[in-house]
């Protein structure tokens, strides 16, 4: 069918698109969440694929959860619309957002459809469409909380996702190589140059926090950081100060998820324990009441045990690795020792 002309006027019955939010500030209410009846109130930290596998997990244990998300991604589609649009980076965001979408046929398909990208010799190649599903609802609700919860709406998503910054972000590093320290800028530089990782710190330094994000750490029951890109993904969430704030300050516990392997150009060598040191390191004043680790990668309990201490948690050892060989968590086997550890039975 043709579109009217241009003189033809509009059928009344048929409404118009939203081109805003409809209380200017204010979000919808978060998805499936108005009900919650089952589960702690739950705020997962981090980005990529290391949060798609936490809220896989964390979906089916709780009624209420909501991640926060990284803004930093400079690369891929992401970078591409980030730099042409002057917009938040939205691939961290469509994944949280795909891992949040359920097991029916609904979820399942939205999942696959917000996570397909484009294989073509234009300007399309690359981009995943929720990308561009996102940045459009940000067009047009001049509001990226507005936009992420009607994303969410669409695809049923089991959760809230939300910024952890209002504004686009830039990681910069401390790499050492060879005893020599140099600064890279950028999260893709940040994994690609060679070298290790001592440090981080975010560009512009004092980037003001998404208000939704901070009260919602402010009122959890729980908050879970990682597993995922350890410099990258997880560490940027203390680097925003009122976010900082709220995470320590914050009546709730306060639980780590392990990475299962080093990642090549953030934490080669790295053992479990020097994950918590380097997170120690960052936010010296952070209290953490648990670290689940896989028992098939820790070396030195004993290690583990006193970097845990040394934080005030304690650590839960637990068969969570997918039984294929990859470095995956596997996701029911998460859950469940996540569940017995909100319900107090481990």
């Amino acid at each position: 069918m043709k579109d009217p002309a241009p003189e033809e006027p509009a059928d009344p019955s048929v409404p118009d698109p939203p081109r805003k939010s409809p209380t200017p500030g204010q979000s919808m209410p978060p998805p499936n969440l108005e009900t919650a009846a089952r589960g702690p109130k739950v705020v997962a930290l981090g980005g990529g694929h290391g949060l798609y596998a936490s809220l896989s997990a964390l979906r089916t244990v709780t009624d209420d959860l909501t991640a926060v998300v990284t803004v930093a991604d400079d690369g891929g589609s992401s970078g591409r619309l980030r730099r042409e649009l002057g917009v938040l980076p939205p691939g961290d965001l469509r994944m949280a957002l795909a891992a949040l979408c359920g097991d029916d046929e609904w979820g399942q398909t939205w999942s696959e459809v917000v996570q397909h990208r484009f294989r073509s010799e234009g300007e399309l190649h690359g981009h995943a469409v929720g990308n561009l599903l996102i940045v459009a609802l940000w067009e047009l609700l001049e509001d990226p909380v507005v936009g992420l919860d009607w994303v969410g709406r669409l695809l049923g998503a089991h959760g809230r996702v939300l910024p952890m910054a209002s504004v686009p972000l830039d990681i910069q590093a401390e790499v050492e190589l060879d005893g020599t320290v140099t600064t890279v800028r950028g999260q893709v530089a940040c994994a690609l140059t060679p070298g290790r990782v001592r440090s981080i710190s975010l560009l512009p330094s004092d980037p003001p926090a998404c208000p939704q994000a901070v009260e919602a750490i402010e009122t959890a029951d729980w908050v879970v950081f990682g597993p995922g890109s350890w410099f990258t993904s997880v560490l940027p969430h203390l680097k925003v100060p009122e976010l900082a704030r709220a995470l320590h300050e914050t009546s709730a516990r306060r639980l780590v998820i392990l990475n299962l392997a080093p990642q090549a150009g953030e934490t080669d060598g790295f053992s479990p324990e020097r994950h918590l040191e380097v997170l120690g390191e960052h936010a010296p004043a952070l209290v953490v009441d648990a670290v689940i680790a896989d028992g098939g990668v820790v070396a030195d309990p004993g290690a583990l045990e006193k970097a845990a201490g040394s934080m005030g948690g304690r650590v839960v050892l637990a068969d969570v690795a997918a039984h294929d060989g990859s470095a995956r968590h596997d996701g029911p086997r998460l859950a469940a020792v996540l569940d017995e550890i909100f319900r107090e039975k481990r």
